[in-house]
C-alpha cells in the first residue's frame, strides 16, 4: 500500500463546542466528505530526552521547532505498520516526513537499538535528529477519536475533529491499550485545518458567522504542562488538571 510520506502545509487549530462543531459539518457538507477510515482512534508516541527538550522548546514558540513520534491508526502488534514521523515548524509552515515501518522495527530504531532497515532521504534526516539530540526515549503516550474530511473537487484542503483526547506517561507501547487522562474539558473539540495555501470562502464565512477564532493548542505540550511538569516539580504530584492548556 503506498502512503503519503511528505506533507508541507498550514494547519490551524480551533477549539469548539459540540453544537458548533455540528453547524460547521452542515456547511461543510456540500464540499468535504468523511475518509475512507470513518472515526479512527490515533494512537502517538512521542520521543524526548530526559530534561523534555524538545517540548520544552517547543512550548518557548521558536521560529522553528521539531517533534519525533511514531503513530499507529490501530492497536499495533509487532508486525503492524506504525509511521515514524518528525515533524518541523518554521514560520507558521508545517513540514512533515514520515517512514513506515513494522513497529518491532520502528521501536528498535528509534531507541537506538538497531538502525533503520530503510536507506532513504527520510531516514537519513530522522537519524540526524537522533544523533543530535541522542538518547530520545519514550515520554508521553498520545490517543484521540479522529473523523478526517477531504474535498470532494480533489482539492488538498483537510478538516479534522478530535476528541476523547489521553494522555499518559506510562503503558509506552502501540500495543498497548488506549487511556490516560483527558486533556480537554468535556463537549469540547479540536478542530484542524490543514491547508497549502487559502481557506475556502464557505469555511472563512461559516468561522466568521460563528465567532471561531483560530488558537495554537498543543497536545504534547498540554500533556507536558499538566502530567509531566508537576512531577518533576513534586514527584508524588499525577494530577491533570484540565482546564491549563499550553498553547505552542
Amino acid at each position: 500500500m503506498a502512503f503519503q510520506t511528505v506533507f508541507k502545509r498550514y494547519e490551524l487549530k480551533y477549539l469548539l463546542t459540540l453544537a458548533q462543531k455540528e453547524r460547521i459539518l452542515a456547511a461543510m457538507e456540500p464540499y468535504m466528505a468523511l475518509d475512507k477510515y470513518g472515526r479512527t482512534t490515533i494512537r502517538n508516541l512521542y520521543f524526548d530526552t530526559d530534561t523534555y527538550r524538545l517540548i520544552r522548546r517547543s512550548i518557548e514558540k521558536p521560529i522553528y521547532k521539531e517533534k519525533l513520534r511514531i503513530r499507529s491508526y490501530s492497536k499495533a502488534d509487532a508486525e503492524s505498520t506504525v509511521f515514524v514521523e518528525l515533524k518541523k515548524k518554521y514560520d507558521k509552515v508545517v513540514y512533515k516526513r514520515r517512514l513506515p515501518l513494522p513497529e518491532r522495527d520502528a521501536m528498535a530504531w528509534v531507541n537506538g537499538e538497531a538502525p533503520c532497515p530503510v536507506d532513504s532521504q527520510i531516514s537519513r534526516e530522522i537519524d540526524y535528529v537522533l544523533r543530535y539530540y541522542g538518547g530520545l526515549r519514550p515520554s508521553v503516550y498520545l490517543s484521540y477519536e479522529r473523523e478526517a474530511y477531504y474535498e470532494k473537487s480533489g482539492g488538498d484542503f483537510r478538516v479534522t475533529f478530535d476528541d476523547n483526547i489521553l494522555c499518559r506517561t506510562d503503558g509506552l507501547s502501540l500495543c498497548a491499550e488506549v487511556g490516560g487522562d483527558t486533556i480537554l474539558d468535556t463537549g469540547l473539540v479540536l478542530m484542524e485545518i490543514k491547508c497549502s495555501g487559502g481557506i475556502p470562502l464557505w469555511m472563512v464565512e461559516v468561522l466568521s458567522r460563528e465567532r471561531i477564532y483560530k488558537t495554537s493548542f498543543s497536545k504534547y505540550g498540554t500533556a507536558y504542562r499538566n502530567l509531566i511538569f508537576p512531577t518533576l516539580q513534586k514527584p508524588k504530584a499525577s494530577t491533570l488538571k484540565k482546564e491549563n492548556y499550553i498553547h505552542a
